[in-house]
């Protein structure tokens, strides 16, 4: 049964809670031999393994919305390398994933244009000097203007929230990150603001914890002033779901332009 067209669906899956087992499953009774061949060219084994868990997640997940087995569901890329359904019988589903270090999310609507980015704060650095050629001269001399430590978890805000944009908006790094600005109106809000980009209106972001260690930040377009309401759950396939209470960190309401 697909998402009700109010509701964005968000599903995690650990890497650490994923055994050998598991994997073996996934990789006979999940994923296509083209996937197998693209998973073994990881060098490292934690890649081959987040890479299997991760197609297993995709092609799991769908079939909770539509009556295609896992295993039969088929993808293509668009201009910028964004994966879509090929199914010719597959009904409209919207989907985006992201996965760093520990953490693998996928984010799925009935339409909506829509984009996910998770980092993993706790072993990740943030590198401030990349600030300076990806992000506007509005967030530069925010990020700049707080205290170094505090610096390194604004640069993350920026980054997941301009990260989550881009995918929705389904160009990829051909939309110039320092082109648009992630404000922070309030305590608990964000906006975003279109400098020598085609205004746009009617995004929804948020920006939240739902997994100790991880950020992630979801963006969705809808001609709704009313945000979508959030569904998480924590899962590996062929395991019971977790439902999750994301802490929301920052959340807007409508995105005018």
């Amino acid at each position: 049964m697909l998402p009700p067209p109010d509701e964005i669906h968000l599903w995690f899956a650990l890497d650490a809670e994923c055994t050998p087992e598991l994997l073996e499953l996934y990789k006979r009774d999940f994923l296509s031999e083209e996937e197998l061949v693209r998973g073994a060219r990881f060098h490292f084994e934690r890649d081959r393994n987040q890479f299997v868990l991760t197609r297993a997640l995709v092609r799991s997940v769908l079939s909770r919305y539509a009556a295609i087995p896992p295993a039969q569901w088929q993808f293509g890329k668009g201009e910028h390398g964004r994966p879509f359904i090929a199914n010719p019988d597959a009904p409209a589903i919207a989907f985006n994933l992201s996965h760093t270090r520990g953490l693998v999310v996928l984010a799925v609507s009935q339409a909506q244009p829509l984009g996910v980015d998770v980092e993993n704060f706790q072993t990740r650095e943030a590198p401030l000097e990349v600030a300076q050629g990806y992000f506007s001269p509005t967030e530069v001399a925010a990020l700049t203007s707080l205290p170094l430590a505090a610096q390194q978890e604004r640069f993350f805000h920026y980054w997941t929230l301009k990260e989550a944009y881009i995918k929705a908006e389904s160009k990829g790094l051909s939309l110039p990150l320092e082109q648009f600005s992630m404000l922070f109106a309030s305590d608990n809000e964000v906006e975003i603001a279109f400098h020598d980009l085609p205004a746009s209106s009617g995004w929804h972001f948020w920006l939240m914890q739902a997994c100790p260690g991880f950020l992630t930040a979801l963006c969705v377009q809808s001609e709704a002033r009313r945000a979508p309401t959030l569904v998480a759950r924590q899962c590996l396939p062929l395991t019971p779901d977790r439902v999750l209470k994301p802490q929301i960190m920052r959340q807007s309401h409508w995105g005018e332009a």
